[in-house]
């Protein structure tokens, strides 16, 4: 053990049972029933002891080196991995002028030693222009995976400026690294400056008194995805229940409208915006709706009845049945956060944060926008619509 083995690895090799070993080190008198304590001797250390090389192993391949052994002979001889003897020898070797290199042992291990504190300075530390891109698009309510992607595209052949997300959310909360404001993790589509454990689904509200037509029997078009035309729907709720914004998100491509209920969420409020907004649609992009158990849709033969739109429900506590409204209101929740008063936005407002929604690069979407696809399917319909049904 003061070679640096565990008590486990030490009794290993010994050959003695843990406990034994415990008492060896803690200086317990050994009686007749115990094995003596042996005299402390050099042992020869297995090649899984460590996973750092010790200084015996690199002084060995120094001189292996110099007989111009390969590096497959050397790691087997050390019982290591060719990998690890490679990586060593490439990034603890003393450079020399004319190409030339020499590997030396304890200079390597003054390298290895240099290079192992924590924590070491981030990426986006160390440059001051990767700092300032990342902020700016986190002011305009980027997240880190588009911010990463915006990155690579604008600055392809600068490696320096390729970052992957999880870079940047370390950046955002790890205390004390200071490479970017602690305030930008309010921008964050969260809201929190930590980590923090998914919650478990809500609650369902209770069934309709009018029969409901299940997700399960919608058409398979709107589950794959490869027709447009169909929506998901829901509210997100603001202080105390007291008021709502609805939002109706399309399957395909992503598209985002709002519902003003400015009035509250009652039945006849939701069905009335729900048939406002809707009938602005051109023909080919009504299908069907998809929401779930909430009362707000209590009218929904009445909103079928006027559009001609199919409503299809989902089953209590599955909120994957609509992915992507769920993801939608967590984008708005940005907009509109938890506990405030809703009814004070006006529709100019909600039409603005829509348009800044659709505006946004998806990766869903091979990084295009909601509104660029939107205006395919308004543009030339009858084409999105034959490509997308040789794509499925």
């Amino acid at each position: 053990m003061q070679q640096g083995f565990s008590n486990n690895q030490a009794c290993r090799i010994v050959g003695i049972n843990a406990k034994t070993g415990r008492r060896w080190r803690n200086g317990r008198r050994a009686d007749a029933r115990q094995k003596a304590a042996p005299p402390v001797r050099p042992v020869v250390p297995p090649s899984d002891a460590s996973r750092c090389l010790r200084v015996d192993e690199r002084i060995y391949i120094a001189d292996r080196l110099r007989e111009k052994a390969s590096v497959r002979a050397i790691a087997a001889e050390l019982g290591r991995s060719p990998s690890t003897v490679s990586r060593e020898i490439r990034r603890n070797r003393t450079d020399g002028t004319r190409g030339q290199w020499h590997y030396r042992p304890h200079a390597a291990r003054a390298r290895a030693d240099a290079r192992r504190p924590r924590p070491k300075p981030g990426k986006i530390a160390q440059s001051p222009e990767l700092r300032d891109f990342i902020q700016n698009h986190l002011d305009r309510r980027w997240s880190p995976e588009q911010i990463c992607q915006a990155l690579r595209a604008r600055f392809p052949n600068r490696p320096e400026m390729h970052v992957v997300h999880e870079t940047v959310c370390e950046a955002l909360y790890v205390q004390g690294r200071g490479e970017l404001r602690r305030e930008l993790a309010t921008a964050l589509r969260s809201g929190r400056v930590r980590r923090k454990p998914r919650r478990q689904a809500q609650q369902r509200q209770p069934r309709f008194r009018d029969p409901m037509v299940m997700v399960s029997d919608r058409p398979a078009e709107a589950a794959d995805r490869a027709i447009p035309g169909h929506w998901e729907g829901d509210l997100i709720i603001g202080k105390d229940g007291a008021s709502a914004i609805g939002t109706l998100v399309e399957r395909s491509t992503r598209y985002v409208m709002l519902l003003h209920l400015p009035n509250g969420r009652g039945t006849e409020r939701v069905r009335d915006a729900l048939i406002e907004t809707i009938q602005s649609l051109p023909a080919h992009l009504k299908r069907s709706l998809t929401w779930d158990q909430g009362s707000e849709m209590n009218r929904h033969r009445e909103f079928t009845v006027a559009t001609n739109i199919p409503v299809y429900f989902c089953d209590p506590a599955s909120p994957w049945q609509r992915c992507s409204n769920e993801n939608t209101n967590g984008l708005l929740r940005q907009y509109f956060p938890k506990g405030t008063d809703l009814s004070v936005h006006p529709r100019e407002h909600l039409d603005a944060v829509a348009a800044e929604l659709n505006s946004r690069p998806r990766k869903t979407l091979g990084w295009a926008t909601p509104a660029y696809r939107l205006h395919e399917l308004t543009a030339s319909p009858s084409n999105y619509l034959g490509s997308s049904l040789s794509q499925g």
